[in-house]
C-alpha cells in the first residue's frame, strides 16, 4: 500500500521509499523516512496535494510523491 491510498484520518508507518532521484531526496529532506509515522490530514478533491503530519510537522505532498512512499498501515 502507498501513502496515496490512505484516507484522511488514517495513519501508517513508512516501510520504504520508491525510486531514487530528486523526488526521493525531497521526500527524505521533509523527514519522511522509513520508520516514520504518517497521518493523512486532508486530500484535495482532485487528489493533489495530500496534507500529512510527520514527526509533528504538517506537510503537503504531491500525489506522485505520495505514490512512491510504501506504507504498512497501523
Amino acid at each position: 500500500m502507498t501513502l496515496k491510498e490512505l484516507k484522511p484520518g488514517e495513519t501508517g508507518k513508512v516501510s520504504s521509499l520508491g525510486q531514487k532521484g530528486p523526488i526521493r531526496r525531497r521526500i527524505m529532506d521533509m523527514g519522511v523516512t522509513p520508520g516514520a509515522i504518517v497521518k493523512v490530514i486532508k486530500v484535495a478533491p482532485l487528489g493533489d496535494p495530500i496534507e500529512v503530519t510527520v514527526r509533528g510537522y504538517d506537510l503537503s505532498l504531491r500525489k506522485d510523491e505520495a505514490a512512491q512512499i510504501e506504507i504498512a498501515q497501523n
